[in-house]
């Protein structure tokens, strides 16, 4: 029970259970059931889908295909050796790939690669704190691309009216700026020791039919044009579950578990913050945008971002350029911590065998993740509140 309650997911969906159960006894079932039914769950529902949908093994074959196709190319254009042209690809191409098939999705596939190139023997436990600190920030910022993947920005992209168009133009590209920027720095100055620290990936090789490979790329696909409307895409994944246990042979097992924790997680969070705003109001109202922007990137050390920026949501009244300051705020800060932002919890779940004891030094990973996350604040910085 202890352990499961350990889980950061656990945490917010945990306590709305028991205050919908305080609120089912003190004002009767009907009340409950009133206020639970005016709340927009699609977002909890929306990420569970395309988790499970995003996490299947032909949809991350084809992500593993598409890093090793690009280390390839990076190769030849800068003259790179095999390994630093491979961490460089997967440490930018794998965190943006969280602009499409969600954060958690992205992390678990970096992660599973930057797992292989880890020996135990060669690299350095400092070096392992330093990747995976690159690992948290450019996950987190490489969300930014799109509205409905990255949780941070899912929960309010349809409060405040945002368009692809509006995040990719004020999120998505300091973003990527601020992982090419960062991540050719490490690359840069570790070059004579990569070599000695990792290994070079070799490529799998799944046998997955070409249309079974395209059946699971269309169903990402209409999972994500129809995210706003549940009484679609809910369907849809009900369908696509069926056809994984008919083709089980060439499936792992789906993800049932981790879709409907990082679900869970946003199904408490909706509750409670829903109930924020009575406090909300009064205490931002009094920052300007800037001490909105450093204010989320120290709270996001704290707690997850996504619950910073939804809790931002329901405040009246609040500025365009202060909703863009928090937003990107939360961005910023989610690698500082374990708890910044919950696919945290998966990538180091996949490395933590590689870390002495498997534990975590929570101070070793914030000190390695200080260069990226300034980097990431600079190009937030300037794009939004210079």
């Amino acid at each position: 029970m202890f352990h499961w309650l350990s889980e950061v997911e656990i945490v917010f969906g945990f306590w709305a259970i028991l205050f919908l159960i305080i609120l089912t006894v003190k004002d009767g079932a009907g009340a409950a059931v009133q206020f639970h039914n005016s709340l927009n769950l699609t977002e909890a529902a929306f990420i569970f889908c395309i988790m499970l949908v995003s996490s299947t093994r032909a949809v991350v074959t084809l992500a593993r295909r598409l890093i090793f196709t690009m280390s390839a190319l990076v190769a030849r254009l800068t003259r790179l050796p095999q390994v630093q042209a491979q961490l460089l690809t997967l440490l930018t191409v794998g965190p943006l790939l969280g602009s499409l098939m969600t954060e958690p999705a992205a992390i678990t596939i970096t992660a599973l690669l930057l797992f292989r190139m880890v020996d135990v023997q060669k690299t350095p436990q400092d070096f392992l704190y330093v990747l995976l600190a690159f690992l948290f920030v450019n996950v987190s910022v490489g969300g930014s691309l799109t509205h409905f993947a990255a949780p941070p920005i899912l929960m309010v992209a349809r409060p405040w009216s945002w368009e692809l168009k509006d995040v990719f133009l004020n999120l998505g590209i300091p973003g990527l700026i601020s992982i090419l920027v960062s991540t050719f720095a490490l690359v840069i100055f570790y070059r004579r020791r990569l070599s000695d620290y990792l290994l070079p990936l070799e490529p799998d090789h799944y046998p997955i039919p070409t249309w079974i490979s395209i059946v699971h790329a269309t169903v990402l696909f209409a999972v994500i044009y129809f995210a706003h409307h549940p009484e679609v895409f809910i369907p849809i994944t009900f369908v696509f579950i069926a056809f994984t246990f008919l083709t089980k042979t060439y499936q792992d097992g789906l993800k049932f578990r981790e879709s409907a924790l990082v679900a869970f997680f946003l199904y408490g969070l909706i509750i409670f913050g829903s109930l924020q705003s009575w406090w909300l109001n009064d205490f931002i109202a009094g920052l300007d945008s800037k001490a909105l922007f450093f204010g989320a990137i120290g709270l996001t050390a704290v707690t997850d971002n996504a619950a910073l920026t939804y809790l931002g949501s329901q405040i009246e009244n609040l500025t365009e350029i202060s909703k863009w300051a928090l937003t990107a705020g939360a961005l910023v800060g989610g690698g500082l911590t374990i708890l910044a932002n919950a696919p945290n919890a998966a990538g180091f779940s996949v490395l933590a065998p590689k870390f002495q004891d498997g534990s975590l030094n929570a101070f070793k990973l914030f000190k390695a993740a200080v260069f990226p996350t300034v980097v990431a604040m600079l190009c937030y910085y300037i794009r939004i509140l210079a």
